[in-house]
């Protein structure tokens, strides 16, 4: 498998320094020292990115210790052919006062803006810096300004892309993209048995529920069982070309609306896991991954998931968060797991996640979707480790429906039972 070309342009070690002027109080009103400040970036035909500026008091032109996480543009490899032609130009737009906007105008007031010009020519295959030090705000070079730190530099980060051929229910081949080129290298089974998981899950989540931990499962009794008030049972195979099984996404924990309502709620969600192969057969096949998938509440309706590594521990270290966020139900998004993106939170010693480990796109409800699959080339050693971030991908895609709320019918493929679904 030969990867594809991309690039991420970071922008960081970002921190302001205003002029000696500007710190003196001039009436009533906030201190100018004490006013959040911030940045908007903006390359042409790619959306902009904002971040806090740091204030920097020191009279010296050392850098700045600032712990603000990097800013950053991927570029895929249509990207780079576009921009390495000739060079660009990052836009740093510099304001005081607090981010977002009121009544549809911007809360900041402009303090100054300044150009950074990027070669990118032969960035696919090292490291460059373009610029790394202070620069001034404005130009009028007798009055005194405000200046700005940053680090400008860019990084190849070669990653493998996917596509399924159709929607992940539809049981799809999944295509490797190079280029222009594609070429078949997985295909998918997607079965909706609601009798089946039970005889597909490894006996050690079947066996081991009992005690503190609420384990891997959680009893289906009492309401769950009502027919057509959840959606449970679902599974998809990930196949190498040869026909051998390598990796499977199951739904482990069924999707149900909470009580008095139609939708899956955080504090009852859904989860699936992701499972390498250990032996012939699927039930003694090995967790690698649990992914729980909700709806969120609010003025726009979004779907929340959460993605941990299972390890070999028992108990509470059992399980690594490595990905949490919120995709738009209407309008879908990108499923990524990055340790550049990452909330603080969610980042801990443990954790293996080093810089981008995989993104995957999520159509919005009711809306075709081939999810395309993209993989950093460090976690790929060979087929099987990509099976795993297919049949992950797979899962994020079909927990769009499994989230769908309950007053809604599926489509037919994801039912088993006929009364489940409609046509439409």
């Amino acid at each position: 498998m030969d990867p594809c070309p991309f690039v991420r342009l970071i922008v960081e070690s970002l921190a302001l320094k205003l002029p000696h002027a500007a710190t003196r109080p001039a009436g009533p009103g906030v201190h100018p020292s004490s006013t959040p400040c911030f940045c908007k970036l903006k390359i042409k035909n790619f959306p902009s990115q904002t971040a806090l500026m740091p204030l920097c008091t020191s009279q010296n032109d050392a850098p700045p210790e600032s712990s603000m996480s990097a800013l950053g543009f991927h570029l895929d490899a249509t990207s780079l052919r576009r921009l390495s032609s000739k060079p660009i130009t990052l836009r740093v737009s510099v304001y005081a006062g607090r981010m977002g906007s009121t009544c549809g105008v911007s809360s900041g007031k402009l303090l100054g803006r300044l150009n950074v010009i990027i070669d990118l020519a032969g960035a696919d295959s090292k490291s460059i810096v373009f610029r790394n030090g202070w620069l001034k705000l404005g130009s009028e070079p007798d009055k005194p300004s405000a200046r700005i730190h940053l680090t400008v530099r860019s990084e190849p980060d070669p990653r493998f892309v996917f596509q399924f051929g159709g929607e992940p229910e539809c049981s799809p081949v999944v295509f490797q993209i190079q280029g222009n080129i594609r070429q078949p290298v997985f295909s998918c089974k997607f079965s909706a048995d609601r009798n089946s998981r039970s005889r597909c899950l490894p006996s050690d989540f079947t066996n081991n529920n009992n005690g503190s931990s609420r384990g891997w499962m959680r009893t289906f009794s009492g309401d769950r069982e009502r027919s057509g008030r959840e959606r449970k049972g679902w599974m998809i195979m990930i196949y190498d070309l040869s026909g051998s099984p390598v990796a499977a996404a199951s739904m482990i924990t069924p999707f149900v609306p909470s009580p008095g309502s139609d939708r899956v709620s955080r504090s009852n969600p859904g989860a699936w896991l992701i499972l390498r192969p250990n032996g012939f057969s699927v039930s003694s096949w090995k967790p690698w991954g649990r992914l729980e998938a909700w709806r969120e509440r609010g003025a726009v309706d979004g779907l929340g998931y959460k993605f941990e590594l299972v390890t070999d521990s028992t108990g509470p270290n059992s399980r690594i968060s490595i990905a949490e966020a919120t995709l738009s139900v209407k309008k879908g998004g990108k499923f990524c797991i990055d340790s550049r993106i990452t909330r603080e939170s969610l980042l801990n010693s443990r954790s293996p996640v080093k810089g981008f480990v995989m993104g995957s796109t999520v159509e919005g409800e009711g809306k075709i979707s081939k999810p395309v699959v993209e993989v950093g080339v460090q976690h790929v050693t060979c087929m099987a480790d990509a099976a795993l971030f297919i049949a992950l991908s797979a899962a994020i895609d079909l927990s769009m429906d499994a989230c769908r709320l309950f007053s809604h019918k599926l489509r037919k493929e994801l039912c088993h039972d006929e009364q489940d679904y409609s046509f439409s």
